[in-house]
């Protein structure tokens, strides 16, 4: 059986997170409100890492070395890829 587990941000712009404990897996999905501008934000990190090598490199490099790590949760591993998707993101808006 699914379990589903709710985060509910203070915000409360986003809702993440399930786990599918049935297949030993983790589903890790996001669910936004209508209108939010963290939609297009995100829109805007995925589009400039299709078009540019070299943050796509980047970003992939850190995601492996975190992959290697165990996590008490998913946030810890979130907040440990901060520092790399600012980066990224601050180069893809200035190029807009």
């Amino acid at each position: 059986m699914a379990q589903l587990s709710l985060n509910e941000p203070k915000d409360c712009e986003k809702m993440n997170h399930t786990e599918n404990s049935s297949r030993e897996e983790y589903i890790n999905f996001h669910v936004f409100s209508e209108g939010t501008s963290e939609v297009e934000r995100i829109l805007r990190f995925r589009d400039w890492l299709r078009t540019n090598e070299a943050d796509r490199e980047k970003y992939a490099q850190v995601k492996r070395e975190l992959a290697r790590q165990v996590w008490d949760n998913v946030q810890n591993y979130a907040d440990a890829k901060t520092a790399v998707v600012s980066e990224v993101m601050g180069r893809a808006v200035t190029a807009e």
